[in-house]
């Protein structure tokens, strides 16, 4: 039987396939459809030869019996892709139409509460910085469920192709280009760092207490939620959200359905009315 299992790969069953789909929801409120099969297949695989387990039921259990392997599984079936300056118009928007009306009020709050590897709470913290500087107080929370990304994050090293999306100015200033052993990578500015803090956060489960924010960003996250999961997040978040505070999410979803408690200002950006 042991040399059965050095063989072939594993195969994911549609019953074991069953079992992760459940597993994912529970834990992280993303609704795999069956099209999602080869994803969780894959992303798995190379842990079950890591372990040297044989099959993706024998990997489930021990997923069940295993607190740190359970985030491990959680962090491979939940990485999502990101970039620096993604859908810029969200940028734009709190450059030109929220930090304006921010002169005088301090500290300014922002979430970025599906952080993944931390491309879009720099990328706020770079906007801030220039409209803001670094005199006033301003700070971000960033969040995931994932602890690797979040580590990722936290370091704030990247490889210079990675960073095609930053103006070259703001490259050039808030960026410190790696040399030696970090040649071809680059390094946030510590000064940018240090405003953030990285926290994981499973957005399906009792928020911890973040205090108020002036503006949260949810991107690219509930497009893995069903109807159901996306109205039990959105409400958990609306009580951290200042009256006349900005929502945003991503452009390719939009909240019909999921509250009335925000008003449409632009495609994807919503606002908290004032009490």
């Amino acid at each position: 039987m042991a040399q059965e299992n050095s063989g072939a790969p594993a195969v994911l069953s549609d019953k074991e396939f069953q079992l992760f789909r459940s597993l994912i929801y529970k834990q992280a409120g993303i609704s795999l459809g069956d099209a999602k099969k080869p994803l969780v297949a894959g992303r798995l695989s190379k842990r079950l030869r890591q372990l040297e387990i044989g099959s993706y039921s024998e990997y489930f259990r021990r997923v069940q019996g295993n607190a740190q392997e359970m985030q491990h599984a959680i962090d491979l079936l939940t990485t999502n892709e990101t970039y620096f300056f993604r859908e810029p118009k969200h940028f734009d928007f709190l450059r030109d139409q929220v930090l304006p009306g921010a002169v005088g009020r301090s500290p300014f709050r922002v979430w970025s509460a599906a952080c993944s590897s931390g491309e879009e709470p720099y990328t706020i913290a770079m906007v801030l910085a220039e409209s803001l500087g670094l005199q006033r107080p301003w700070e971000i929370v960033a969040s995931d469920l994932s602890t690797r990304v979040l580590k990722e994050a936290a370091g704030g090293l990247y490889p210079l192709a990675d960073c095609d999306g930053i103006p070259r100015p703001l490259l050039h200033k808030h960026c410190l280009r790696g040399i030696g052993a970090h040649e071809g990578s680059v390094l946030i500015n510590p000064a940018l760092r240090e405003r953030i803090g990285f926290r994981q956060i499973n957005l399906n489960n009792a928020l911890p207490n973040l205090g108020i924010f002036d503006v949260i960003f949810l991107r690219n996250v509930m497009i893995y939620f069903d109807i159901e999961t996306k109205q039990q997040v959105v409400r958990r978040l609306l009580p951290m959200l200042k009256p006349g505070g900005h929502f945003m999410i991503s452009h390719s979803e939009n909240l019909n359905g999921i509250t009335d408690a925000l008003k449409p200002v632009r495609p994807s950006i919503y606002r908290k009315p004032d009490a």
